[in-house]
This record gives structure tokens, C-alpha cells and sequence, in this order.
């Protein structure tokens, strides 16, 4: 007879009657909480907003968004998003206390798909990308004449970083009381891209909300350069603080420290969104496809009249067709300048992109 037999000895019918589940050891369950499940509700009462800022944690989002019951909650994050990326211009659904009342929180269930996705890397050899703010249809490049000195090779960044992620680049220069940005804007002659200039007393509010409104809109540039002072006479009211640019070093210092979304109206009672970005003097683009870089710039070129040589527009041609083409002055001299200035910038992105090939 083996061990597990019936004590009577009956073999055939219940064998396992001598024993019980009285000497099992159970773990103990202190929080009485019911055990995990890998099913996850479908949160079908979940109500859509948009993300204003992100600040340690919580988020500010707007609900109800252009209607009478619009209003702003705070946010966490569900569980079930682990280490999803929330920022500053995402679409989201929210559940929980969405009154917004004071003390309520809500939580952030979900991250609805994104039209776009600006990024940068924190140097050209981190692929680990960090993302900006979503969803917006435009940058608008802040860059000083002087003081600060502009860095036509960071404009050469942002524009990448726009391009990568199918946002239009709007190039705005501050402070031309100082200086004539003549020769800074020469280099971009080939480009097809809008520009807008200012001076201390001369600010084209007008014009600006014109291109703003309608669109949601991430301001990027150098510490020092303007930018909040630009988007305070946008957003009046909007209060972003302002510095000045250091003597010595001839850099700004930071004074914008999170990126807010805000809400900008023309005088005909239209609106658009403008999104303020910390001032950063870094724009890594380890992240970045180099073989989308020279396409993307010849997309964006103003293209000469007549047919193409070889009847195939520029636009259609292949990288290594690009760079010939240009370099045998299809779009002039400033062109030459800048596919040599985007090359430069394929060889610190990767090895794999057109620079990087020839």
C-alpha cells in the first residue's frame, strides 16, 4: 500500500479522505485587498483633455475644452500607463474626480495617438530620447540678433528636430534694434521658410497671432533670447518670467523652468495654442533617421523656375542625387551653404544617413 492510501484501507473510493486543508499555511492578507488581475477596465466613463503642464507628477488637464463647462483638473498617472510619456500638449482620457474642484484628483487612464511629436536627445551620441511636447503643428524659432549672439548651427538643430517630426518651422528674429540679421538670414535664403523680426519698439503682435491662431504652436530657443517676453505680449496675462543675458559669459540665464501651454486670442475673437519651452542651449538629435534630414530640406527649399534638369524635380530625387544637384548650384550659393552645414550635422547624428555615405 502506498503512503497516500485511505486510512480504512479502501484503495478504490476515498482515498484521500484522511486528509484536510487544516494544517495548510496561508499567507496572511493584512490590507483584505483583492488579489491582482491582468484584466484592466476598458474605462468607457473616461472623458477627454488636454494636457497644459506636467509638473512632478501631476498634471494640469482641460476638459470640456471651447465649451461653457470647460474647467482644469489635476492629474496622476493611471498604473496601468507604467512608464508612458505624458507631456505638455497630449490628448488624454481622464477618470475619477474630474471637477476640478480644490483638493480633487484625477487620473490620466490613457494617451490618445499623436499628429506629432517633437524630441531631442540630451547629445548627439544618446539615442534615449526625450520627448518635448506633442501634438504641435508649428515651432516657432525664437533667435536674438545679439546679445545673445545667434548660433546659426542651433537654428540648423531646430529645424531638424521640426522637420523629423513633420512640424513647420516659423523662424522669428529678436532684438534687430541691436544688430541687422541680414547676414544670419542669408544663410537660410534657400530655405521656404516664414520669418518675422522684431525690435524692442516694433513688436508684430498682429502679424504673429495671425500665424498662430488656429494652430497649436512649441516656441523653442536659447536662454536670453526673448522668448518669454515674445510670448507674454502674445498672452497677456500670461506672466512667464523674463531675465537678462549675462555681461561676461554673453549667455542668458534660465528663468522659464516648465513648459506651459496657453491659450492665445486674435482681435476677431479667434484662438490658438502657444506652448513655452525652458530656454536650452543643447539640442541633441541622437535620436533623429539621418536619412530623412537632406529630403526634408530639399522639401522646404525655395526650388528654382523651369524644368529640372533631367526632368526630375528635386523634390523626387534621390539623396545622393540632392546633394550633386546642389552642390552644382541648383539652389545657389546659400543652398550650397546649407546642405554643407546639414551634412555636418548627418555625421554627428549616425554613420548610416547620406553625410555619413559619401
Amino acid at each position: 500500500m502506498s503512503w497516500w492510501s485511505d486510512v480504512d484501507g479502501d484503495d478504490d473510493e476515498g482515498e484521500y479522505d484522511g486528509f484536510d486543508e487544516s494544517s495548510i499555511r496561508t499567507r496572511p492578507n493584512p490590507k483584505a485587498n483583492r488579489p491582482r488581475t491582468k484584466t484592466r477596465p476598458s474605462h468607457d466613463d473616461a472623458v477627454a483633455g488636454r494636457v497644459m503642464t506636467v509638473d512632478r507628477g501631476r498634471f494640469t488637464v482641460l476638459i470640456g475644452e471651447d465649451t461653457p463647462e470647460e474647467h482644469a483638473v489635476a492629474a496622476s498617472r493611471a498604473r496601468e500607463l507604467g512608464r508612458t510619456a505624458i507631456v505638455t500638449g497630449d490628448r488624454v482620457d481622464v477618470v475619477g474626480d474630474t471637477s476640478g474642484e480644490s483638493g480633487s484628483l484625477a487620473r490620466v487612464v490613457r494617451v490618445q495617438e499623436r499628429t506629432t511629436l517633437l524630441r531631442r536627445s540630451a547629445d548627439d551620441s544618446d539615442a534615449v530620447e526625450r520627448v518635448i511636447v506633442a501634438n504641435a503643428d508649428q515651432m516657432l524659432i525664437v533667435v536674438a540678433a545679439a546679445n545673445p549672439e545667434p548660433r546659426a548651427r542651433l537654428i540648423d538643430r531646430y529645424l531638424v528636430a521640426a522637420f523629423d517630426a513633420g512640424v513647420t518651422p516659423i523662424l522669428c528674429i529678436t532684438k534687430t534694434d541691436l544688430a541687422d540679421p541680414a547676414e544670419l538670414l542669408s544663410e537660410f535664403a534657400a530655405l521656404d521658410i516664414r520669418v518675422v523680426t522684431l525690435s524692442r519698439d516694433d513688436v508684430p503682435v498682429d502679424e504673429l497671432t495671425e500665424l498662430l491662431v488656429g494652430k497649436s504652436t512649441v516656441t523653442v530657443g536659447h536662454s536670453g533670447v526673448g522668448k518669454s517676453t515674445l510670448v507674454n505680449a502674445l498672452v497677456p496675462g500670461a506672466d512667464r518670467a523674463t531675465g537678462v543675458v549675462n555681461t561676461v559669459t554673453g549667455r542668458g540665464r534660465h528663468t522659464s523652468s516648465s513648459t506651459v501651454c496657453l491659450r492665445l486670442h486674435s482681435a476677431d475673437g479667434r484662438t490658438g495654442w502657444i506652448i513655452d519651452t525652458p530656454g536650452v542651449r543643447s539640442f541633441g538629435l541622437g535620436h533623429v533617421d539621418p536619412a530623412n534630414i537632406l529630403r526634408s530640406f530639399v522639401a522646404t527649399a525655395h526650388l528654382p523656375e523651369g524644368p529640372p534638369p533631367g526632368g526630375i524635380p528635386l523634390t523626387e530625387a534621390h539623396d545622393w542625387e540632392i546633394v550633386d544637384r546642389v552642390e552644382a548650384g541648383e539652389l545657389g550659393e546659400s543652398g550650397r551653404a546649407r546642405l554643407h552645414s546639414l551634412q555636418k550635422l548627418l555625421d554627428t547624428t549616425g554613420p548610416s544617413g547620406p553625410a555619413g555615405a559619401r
